[in-house]
C-alpha cells in the first residue's frame, strides 16, 4: 500500500443493515498506529476503507476486528 494511500473492499454479511454502525479495528499484523480503518454499512454488506498513514509504502497483512452497533433512522 503506497504512502497516504486509500484501499476499499467489500465486507458481506446478511446481518448488517444500512441503518447499522460498523466499528472496524486494527488487532494485528503490520505496524500499529499506521493504518486509519473505517466503514460504512449497506444492506447486507459493508465497504471497508484502510489508508496508510505513514510516508513509505508498507506490504503487511494487517488483521481487522469489527463490531457492528445495530442501528435506525429516526
Amino acid at each position: 500500500l503506497a504512502a497516504a494511500t486509500i484501499v476499499s473492499f467489500t465486507l458481506t454479511n446478511t446481518k448488517i443493515e444500512a441503518t447499522d454502525v460498523l466499528i472496524p479495528n486494527h488487532i494485528s499484523g503490520g505496524t500499529g498506529g499506521a493504518y486509519t480503518i473505517n466503514a460504512q454499512c449497506a444492506a447486507g454488506s459493508a465497504v471497508i476503507n484502510v489508508r496508510n498513514n505513514t510516508a513509505g509504502s508498507l506490504s503487511e497483512a494487517i488483521v481487522i476486528q469489527f463490531v457492528v452497533i445495530k442501528g435506525v433512522n429516526a
